[in-house]
């Protein structure tokens, strides 16, 4: 496609794309500091919170379904900009809402804001990919990783030199709403976005087709899984981690927070540097490859006799979790007779729904067999992630 005949450079649109994935980041982590504030000013014990917490991604997951016939409608930029405008007014609301009732909705319009701007961004994203021809979806998500960090390290840092923590979120919403005004006309327009993907051969598109297309296509469906046990990964960590380097290894619980850090860390940093692998390894080894060495780092973290030992487990498992759900989203924005605007809000809600879920259905196995069984179920499912993407390739090429 000419680059002269966009209204807007495709640097320029990666650039504001990388912006738009730092806000999700930053918006989502901006909750996990003021968690003892919520729990203490509604009195509310850790079943309750819980249960609470659960509505965030009962809010991501509502609404990711519905989110074809939002992108077709209105197309992904302004889908991103009212996400991201009504994410920054929900957020000071976290520490508004005084009883359970209005939490519970606020955090559910947290989630759905989080996974409208989430489905949107990515959807935008692989526009812009096909524009350059060569992956960039990796190190877009190291910039979520990045916000991430921002956001979690950020904001506890502004209510540690003394300011409020209201006062602080009012700050971090500030910033949501600059970078939202400024980004959203370097983003391309859905007309814009029809021509691109027309001229890309994506057959009737990304943009006007039937919003169950996604749902009925199996390829959409088969990657959506492998996302699936992905994410899981991910929320085991998030989850779990801290739990089983106290209760398992016996760290001590001042530091047993690291093991969660340390996984970011490294996912982080292997996702700024993915794209650049990618290219030179090709996505089979980065898929098959980081999938076992997510087993690896799993095993080495159960077995390891130490609590050092389990840290170096869960930095081989940000290591090699890191590139695989951006491949799969990549993979699924790409397929023939499917466009992103389909295909992407399902990827998002199995992946989710792993994200969500799949902690939970890994309490279940804690309670009877131990964390330790968990963290080898996680194993076991990342084996297969690794085993199924092989065999796919396999059928896809027939070789």
């Amino acid at each position: 496609m000419n680059i002269k005949s966009l209204s807007i450079h495709p640097n320029a649109a990666r650039n504001a794309v990388r912006f738009i994935f730092f806000v999700c980041g930053l918006g989502l982590a901006s909750w996990a500091p003021i968690v003892p504030y919520v729990k203490q000013r509604l009195g509310i014990d850790d079943g309750v919170l819980g249960l609470l917490m659960l509505l965030i991604g009962g809010g991501a997951l509502f609404i990711m379904p519905f989110s074809t016939v939002l992108l077709n409608k209105f197309g992904t930029r302004k889908i991103i900009f009212l996400s991201g405008i009504t994410l920054a007014f929900i957020l000071p609301m976290l520490l508004i809402a005084n009883s359970i009732m209005a939490m519970g909705i606020t955090l559910f319009c947290f989630g759905m804001c989080m996974g409208g701007i989430e489905v949107s961004a990515n959807a935008h994203s692989i526009l812009i990919q096909k524009l350059f021809e060569r992956p960039i979806l990796s190190g877009l998500h190291g910039i979520f990783s990045v916000g991430g960090l921002t956001g979690s390290l950020g904001l506890g840092l502004l209510m540690k030199l003394g300011l409020q923590a209201s006062h602080a979120m009012l700050l971090i919403s500030f910033l949501i709403v600059i970078i939202m005004f400024v980004m959203y006309r370097r983003l391309y327009a859905r007309e814009e976005e029809v021509s691109i993907n027309a001229h890309c051969d994506q057959q009737k598109m990304s943009l006007g087709q039937s919003k169950w297309a996604g749902w009925l296509n199996w390829h959409v469906l088969f990657l959506g899984m492998l996302c699936f046990c992905a994410y899981l990964s991910e929320g085991s960590m998030l989850d779990w981690s801290a739990v089983f380097l106290h209760e398992e290894k016996k760290a001590p619980l001042e530091i047993a927070g690291i093991g969660y850090a340390a996984f970011s860390i490294a996912m982080a940093t292997m996702r700024l540097f993915g794209d650049a692998l990618v290219v030179r390894l090709d996505h089979r080894v980065v898929v098959i490859g980081g999938g076992l060495m997510a087993v690896f780092g799993l095993l080495i973290a159960v077995f390891s006799p130490s609590y050092w030992g389990a840290l170096a487990g869960f930095i081989l498992l940000g290591f090699g979790a890191a590139n695989i759900v951006p491949i799969l989203f990549s993979h699924a924005g790409n397929l023939k007779g499917v466009g992103a605007s389909a295909s992407i809000p399902v990827m998002s809600t199995l992946g989710h729904s792993g994200q969500l879920l799949g902690p939970a259905l890994l309490g279940g196995v804690a309670q009877f067999y131990g964390i330790s069984v968990s963290l080898i179920v996680v194993a076991f499912l990342m084996l297969s992630l690794a085993v199924s993407y092989w065999i796919y390739w396999k059928f896809q090429t027939g070789k």
